[in-house]
């Protein structure tokens, strides 16, 4: 196959998976051969949070409230306005998510583009009628759809009768390894991480990630470490998740955990990454919905013991001994599993066996799984 001009879209420039996710493809594909380039809106004019092999555009961005449907609507409208003049530049779209299939489906309705390829990472519980619409146009618009788990492919026959192709996730191996680099000790001062066990939990304070539930988890935890800390890592998101960061405050102000039991960093400089994961002794990932959980691939790359929900898409691609996992509906069984990956012989074992889990998944076998989904969308754009 020549070399395909491939506009990859994502709904941000920040470091969360869907972005890491079209960041990864993106490099993979340059070295494949083909010449993609990830656009984001970027309204600090600031770029990607990591330097990339491929090709990248900070795409001009209006200011936006906090209504989130709004913000679709905005954001998607920046996308139209830069694609106008130079959708003719390439050969095939990808939308990575709601915001940009949107942009996509204006383009596709005004005949600017023959069409797209969508990935749906995931599909949210919008109450917003409105912004229930959005997403599904965002899904049913596009002409292809891929997915990175059969979790995410089931769902979207079942409810929107639409057949995807499993392109799967992948992790850097040379970056996430679990040799250190010499940014951990100052990174644990200025954290001010003490001996710990340290718990880590990379996402931020959401819904999906079981935030509330995780840190009564700890709270529990803390009767047999009671020097342990969580840190948890991350947290900017397009959506709008103030309700229940106010209801985790409340949370954390009830719980009598005293001051640095709970370190909350925000967004983590990307090189510094890696070092926080081998401070970790144990990652905690009780996710109530994911698409895949790239961040349980980083840890296990890392060696760090990790406790995952025992759901889809956790049960597709990792092995019953691998991590340990919780029910993540129950304070109680997470509390547990973070108890159990913390033993000193597991958590050995644990550390040895999970690079060779995350080696079974690379970045260059996931681009080269969108290839022939690339290829027959070039073709029905040019039928």
């Amino acid at each position: 196959m020549s070399g395909l001009r491939i506009a990859i879209l994502a709904h941000s420039t920040n470091p969360r998976g869907g972005v890491v996710h079209a960041l990864e493809l993106a490099d993979a594909l340059t070295r494949l051969g083909h010449e993609p380039v990830v656009h984001a809106p970027d309204p600090k004019g600031r770029g990607f949070f990591r330097p990339t092999l491929c090709e990248t555009v900070s795409v001009p961005a209006s200011p936006v409230g906090f209504d989130v449907a709004e913000m679709v609507e905005i954001r998607a409208a920046d996308y139209v306005r830069h694609f106008e003049g130079a959708a003719r530049r390439f050969d095939v779209f990808h939308a990575q998510d709601g915001i940009s299939g949107n942009a996509l489906a204006t383009l596709k309705a005004r005949g600017l583009i023959g069409g797209f390829t969508r990935t749906v990472h995931h599909i949210d519980d919008f109450r917003d009628p409105r912004l229930a619409a959005l997403q599904r146009r965002a899904i049913v618009a596009a002409d292809r759809h891929v997915v990175v788990s059969r979790l995410w492919q089931g769902l979207l026959a079942d409810q929107f009768g639409i057949g995807a192709s499993i392109v799967g996730n992948g992790v850097d191996l040379a970056r996430y390894t679990r040799v250190p680099d010499g940014r951990e000790e100052v990174l644990r001062d200025r954290l001010r991480l003490g001996a710990g066990p340290i718990v880590l939990s990379v996402g931020g304070v959401e819904p999906r990630k079981n935030t509330v539930r995780l840190l009564d988890a700890f709270a529990q935890l803390r009767a047999l470490h009671p020097h342990a800390q969580l840190v948890i890592a991350g947290g900017a998101s397009v959506l709008d998740h103030r309700a229940y960061q106010e209801t985790f405050a409340a949370a954390l102000a009830a719980s009598g955990l005293p001051p640095h039991a709970v370190v909350m960093t925000g967004p983590v400089a990307h090189d510094d990454m890696p070092a926080l994961y081998r401070l970790a002794d144990v990652l905690a990932f009780p996710s109530v919905k994911e698409g895949f959980g790239l961040v349980v691939l980083e840890a296990l790359a890392s060696g760090v013991p990790c406790v995952v929900s025992r759901i889809a898409p956790f049960t597709e691609h990792l092995r019953e001994d691998e991590v340990v996992w919780c029910h993540p509906h129950d304070a109680a069984s997470i509390a547990n599993a973070l108890a159990v990956a913390l033993a000193p012989e597991l958590r050995r074992r644990l550390a040895r066996r999970g690079p060779e889990a995350a080696a079974r998944h690379d970045w260059d076998t996931t681009a080269a799984a969108h290839l022939p989904v690339y290829q027959r969308q070039r073709e029905r754009a040019h039928a």
